[in-house]
Order: C-alpha cells, then structure tokens, then sequence
C-alpha cells in the first residue's frame, strides 16, 4: 500500500511538472503576428517630412484591412485560449453580474417609467405602471432590437403630455442614431424613422415635435469620414424628415462641430449652444412665445462653459466657469441676457459645482476632492440645507420636474455598490428605494485616498482600493487606471469588474490627473496642448509612488486606460515601458499627428491642438504621440490593444497603426496583441455578454503575463519561478 501512494505521489509530481513546464512554454510563447506591410505614404510638418507605413489600415472598408483585422484577431485569441483560468474569470464575472438592477423612476404623462435588468440581459428594459400599487409591464426591450444584442437604445425624450415618445437607438455601437416615434398608450410606431442622426439630443417643444441635431451624411465612410458642421432641426409630427425644418447651422457663419437645441420646461425659450471644440460654447436664446422671434445672444464667444440650468418666467439662471474656473450661478433677464447684466446667485467657492433642479429646488453638488457633497437651495438663493449622504463617495441624481415631489439620487464608491434613495425635498428625509442585492461584501474592502507628489511639485489625489489585510510586499497585482482630459472627472464609483480584480486580492488606484474637472477649468487647462506632458507625468508619478510604497513593484503593475485614457497608456508606455508588465490602451488616440482628420476629430483640439497649428504644436504631439515614439529594440510591457470595429467616435485606425508599430519593433517577447471587437463601438451600448468577454481577458492577459499560473484567489504559492 505504501508503494502504491509513493507511486501516486511520483505520477503526480511529473504530471504537475508537466503541466508547470506546459504552462510556461505557453506564458513564454513568441507570438507570431501577421505580416503588416508598409507602403508608402508620409505628410510633411513645417519642412519635416513625417512618414505613416500604416496609413493604408485606415481605410476601414478595404479587404486588405478587413484580411489584417481578422488575422490580427485569429492570433490575439489564439493567445487568450490558452490562458488556463480564462474560463474560470467569465464565470466568476457572470456570477458577480447576475443580480437585478433597478433604475430611477420617473414620470411622464400618467404612468411612472423605470429601467430594469434581471441581471445578464445584453440591455436593460424599459418598464412602467400606473402607481406603487399597480402592476408592472413591458414597455420597450432593447433585447429585441437585435438578436446579438448589438442595437442598443440610446436615448429616450417624451412629449409634454407623455403621450408620445422619440427614442434613439445605436446599431454596432455606432456614435449615428435612428429616431423612432412611437404612440406611448398603443406602443405603436407612428411614422418612418428619422436617420443620419449624430451627436444629438430630443427636445419637445409640447406635443406637437422636437428639435434635434446631426451633420450632413458624409463622403466615403461613415465610420471614419470627418464631420464638421453640426445642424438643429426641427421635426414636426405627422411629417416626412425631408421637411425637417432647419433652425441653426446651414450656413459658413453658422458652422460649428456641435450645436444642442434645448426646450425649457415651460416651452417658453429655446436654447442654442453652439461649439468648436468640446470644451467652451456660445450660447443663444430664442422666444418662442412670439413665432417670428430672431435667436438673440447670451454669449458670442467660446471662452467659457455656460448653460441655461433652468428659468422662472424670464428670469434665466445660467451655470458658467466665466471669470470662475470652479463654475458658479448667475441670474438675468431673457431681455438683456448678455454678462455685464449678470447678478451672482451662488457664487464661485474653492470647490468644482455641478448643480441640477427639481421639486422646485435648486442642488449645489461640490466636489471636494473628487467626493462629493451636496446643498440644497430655492430659487430665491437661499440655503435650505446641506444634505446628509449616506457616506463618502459619489452622488447622482437630485433631478427632476418642478411638480415632482419624490427625487431620486445614487450613491456608491470604489467598494459600495451603487445604490438608489427616494428625497423628499421639502422635508429633506431619504430612504433607500433599492439596494443592490450583489455577491460582494464591501466589509472586506477598504478604501484610501492618498496625494502624492508630481514631477513638478503639483499635489496629486489617488485613491487606492483593495481587500483589508492586504501585505505591502511590493507582489500586488495592481491595476492603475487613468483618464486626464476633457474636464472629466474620475470620482469613486462601483462596478463589478473591479469587485472581482480586487476579490483576486488586487489593488485598483485611480489618480485624479491634471487635464480632469476634478479642480475645475484651472486643473483642466494645466492637461492641456502644450502642457498635456503634465497629464503623463502625474500618471508616471502615481505608478512610482504605487512602488515606493510597496502596494505593487513594476513585475506586478498594469496600467490600463480607454480613448483619451487609451492616449494616456500609450504615451506612458512608450516614455516609462520599464515601470509596467501590462498596459491596456482602449480605444485609445494613438496618433496624435492625424486625430483631427477623422469623424468629430478635430473637436478635441481644445485638449490637444493640431500638427498644423505651429511648428511648436507639432513638435509637441510628435513627441509624445504614442504611434510616433515607438522604437526599434526597446522592451516594451505586455500588451493588449483594445478597440471595435465601429468605433467612429475613436476609429480604431488609431490602434490599428500603433500595434503594428508595436509588433514589428518589439525587442522581448511581451505579447503585443490587439483585440478587435465586431459589432462594437466606442463602449456605449455594448452588451452585457461582451462586457463579460471584455474583461475575463483583460484580467486574464494581466494576470497571465504577471506570471501567475492560477488565479491568485486560490493560492498564495501562484507565480512562477
């Protein structure tokens, strides 16, 4: 018998042998990419020819491109099979995400809406009753839309009386929408679709239409073709989109890359905020109490962010960051609304303010490093209360109709699952409407916020999630994500991805970069075209402190990031490739010479500039632009390349160009591989079942390539040798 268990005991150290050797013979595997020929093509700078081999993958409709994608993806998924436990990540992800989430009711006409998932639905449905006591039924399932869960519902804008409803749905994760108009009693649609429809809201002016906005159908794709002169229409029901009525745009002096056409609640004005860029806007007013009524100007300039936050009568009350980088309210009549006429309501404090209206109420939310807190005023200015929140973290909501008695508002961070309160607002009490019933146990997590110095001296916030009792050995896998751009502001918040990074005993560190909103338009500004190394070396900074402190070392470090944060990981990974194992670029904007050129482009050149505005603006993003800093025999981390093929917001070009730059000039054998997903855009609307898919290989890549032969949730004695 003794034999017999020694004799076990032997087989079963070879077979693990075995499968150690097996499993690092694929860890270790050189990964052959397809071949990605070079043409030529170049452009020149202010006398400095700059050469683009790639520049043929741009052309998203040619087969030689469509050949590259399914190449590249045959390799890329090649490499993610033989991850052992990549199964084990989906599952444990699909586990996590199954539990019903419940959205904000609100009401329109005579029945209350809400959205719900049941838990893995691909998109939340649409339901409504008549009250709390009535039943519940059906009223929209995006699930039907498409049977692979593609077509997403993009927006939803109900008439005065609710009676009927113009919603807008994405196909293939496309940025274009259709308008489709349906009778909200019969649920029946009640003429053709509107088309073409990008970049745009739906505001009713009563029952009788909607304004609305879009751009012209471009020349050549409609993935990637540039679109430049946004246009406010005017759809009036019962009539074909042909006799849309064109209301702003039309014309050269009218040319702005986006226009919004908003209705007050009272029908009584609409407004106009044209714009050049993403950040600053003119604003304009138009009565349309008086039909032949002209647009008369608010602000014919772009130096600031301003817009209506509500009115009584003609008394306008505009949120604005002019003369005030942290934002304030001002008052002034619709007669003379111009800014010498301007009168303080809540004026500018140290804090970022970002306020909405409801129950006849006015909501201060601050951020105070990037947590928020919340005072409640009337329309007279005076303080009602500060409003007391369930804990330290991010708030949503307070927003609502004038007659609404009832508002709701979210609270969640990095490791409280998002849940929902009913506020009555005269009283000021809340409770909760519905707690997430999630597989996670936030006692077992904590949260830190640290500030850490960058490369300048400038104070940087961070905050650091993790399991308690957590040993700062330096051996962490640790994942730090970043953004740093367009005035967004990264505050804590919860999602079920990170649960699960962090259940397998990972850190996840998000820095509140320059380039964010996080301090207002000063922080933004200092991420900015000439400045935007700033952004870079606060991220580069918050990996060194990550280190020196010993949450994680470089062997266990992945940065990951998605369109400008994609930017933000391919500028890092080219400068510092030595300070991570892993990066994740997603849906990134990776060649910074060329970003204008494509779709709504050359809006973000408020953050970036252009390569044609000066010779010092184009040395600067040919510095840094990551597809033009990729060198030969450098040994560049682990990486795996995101983006979907209908991406038109960030063409996936972008990525395209940079991993073929990768693959042909890495030194080591770190995997370069891009992941291309079908039928899939920007990120918006894309369906739960390739989320899941998204991330089990996101994490498993890292975790692969940190060297873990299983999932570090099982055992301590994990990482290769």
């Amino acid at each position: 018998m003794k034999r017999l268990v020694a004799s076990l005991i032997v087989l079963t150290t070879i077979s693990s042998c075995k499968n150690e050797q097996e499993l690092k013979k694929n860890q270790n595997q050189i990964v052959k990419y397809p071949i990605t020929q070079t043409k030529d093509s170049s452009d020149t700078y202010f006398g400095t020819e700059v050469k683009d081999p790639y520049r043929w993958l741009e052309d998203d409709r040619s087969v030689e491109t469509e050949e590259w994608v399914k190449e590249e993806n045959q390799v890329t998924f090649g490499y993610l099979d033989k991850i052992p436990y990549r199964e084990q990540l989906k599952q444990r992800l699909e586990t996590l995400w199954n539990y019903e989430k419940i959205g904000a009711p609100f009401k329109e006409g005579k029945y209350t809406y809400f959205s719900k998932n049941n838990g893995l639905q691909n998109q939340s449905v649409i339901y409504r009753s008549l009250g709390e006591n009535t039943g519940e039924e059906v009223f929209l399932d995006p699930n039907s839309f498409s049977e692979d869960g593609t077509t997403s519902l993009g927006g939803l804008s109900f008439s005065k009386d609710g009676s009927m409803l113009a919603y807008s749905i994405s196909e293939g994760g496309s940025d274009w929408r259709k308008v489709i108009i349906l009778n909200t009693e019969t649920k029946e649609i009640t003429e053709d679709t509107l088309v073409d429809i990008k970049f745009s809201g739906m505001s009713w002016f009563g029952n009788e239409g909607f304004y609305y906005s879009s751009y012209d159908k471009p020349k050549g794709s409609e993935l990637s073709a540039k679109t430049d002169q946004h246009k406010v229409y005017y759809h009036k029901l019962g009539t074909s989109q042909k006799e849309d009525k064109l209301i702003y745009g039309g014309t050269d002096k009218e040319k702005h890359r986006y226009i919004y056409g908003t209705v007050t609640e009272d029908d009584r004005y609409l407004i106009l905020s044209p714009r050049t860029s993403t950040s600053g806007n003119k604003l304009y007013i138009k009565d349309l109490t008086k039909p032949n009524s002209k647009f008369i100007p608010i602000l014919e300039h772009t130096d600031s962010d301003t817009h209506l936050l509500d009115n009584i009568g003609s008394k306008l009350y505009l949120v604005t960051n002019l003369n005030a980088p942290n934002k304030k309210i001002i008052t002034v009549d619709a007669s003379n609304p111009t800014p010498e006429h301007w009168k303080d309501f809540i004026p500018e404090t140290e804090n970022v303010l970002n306020p909405s209206t409801g129950s006849g109420y006015i909501f201060a939310e601050y951020m105070v490093d990037a947590v928020s807190k919340v005072k409640q005023y009337d329309y007279d200015g005076k303080l009602i209360r500060d409003i007391e929140l369930p804990g330290v973290g991010t708030v949503s909501g307070f927003s609502g109709k004038k007659e609404d008695e009832t508002l709701y508002f979210s609270f969640s961070n990095y490791i409280t699952p998002s849940t929902s309160y009913a506020y009555e607002a005269k009283t000021g009490t809340s409770k909760v409407y519905v707690k997430p019933d999630v597989k996670f146990d936030p006692d077992q997590y904590e949260s830190k916020q640290v500030f850490y110095e960058s490369k300048d001296g400038t104070k940087v916030p961070m905050i650091i999630s993790y399991k308690k009792g957590i040993e700062l050995n330096g051996k962490n896998p640790t994942i730090l994500y970043g953004y740093g751009g367009f005035n967004i502001s990264l505050t804590p918040a919860f999602s079920i991805t990170n649960a699960l990074w962090m259940e397998q005993g990972g850190i996840y560190a998000v820095p509140n970069l320059r380039g964010g909103g996080e301090y207002g338009k000063a922080w933004h500004d200092a991420g900015t075209k000439l400045q935007k190394q700033n952004v870079f070396d606060d991220f580069i900074a918050a990996a060194e402190y990550l280190i020196k402190e010993h949450y994680t070392s470089s062997d266990f470090l992945a940065i990951r990031g998605g369109s400008n944060g994609g930017l933000l990981v391919g500028a890092t990974m080219t400068q510092r490739p030595d300070l991570m194992k892993v990066a994740i670029p997603q849906v990134g904007v990776l060649d910074m010479l060329r970003y204008h050129t494509f779709t709504a482009g050359a809006g973000w050149a408020y953050d970036y500039g252009t390569a044609e505005d000066s010779k010092e603006m184009f040395d600067y993003l040919k510095g840094y632009s990551p597809v033009h800093n990729v060198k030969s025999g450098v040994n560049y981390p682990a990486t795996l390349i995101m983006t979907g093929d209908h991406d038109d917001r960030v063409v996936p070009a972008h990525s395209f160009k940079f991993a073929a730059e990768l693959q042909s000039k890495q030194k080591n054998g770190n995997p370069v591989l891009i992941r291309i997903e079908t039928d899939a855009g920007h990120g918006a609307g894309t369906p739960v079942s390739k989320i899941i898919d998204q991330y089990a290989d996101i994490f498993g890549f890292t975790l692969y390539n940190m060297g873990y032969n299983v999932l570090p949730s099982a055992t301590k004695e994990n990482v290769k040798g």
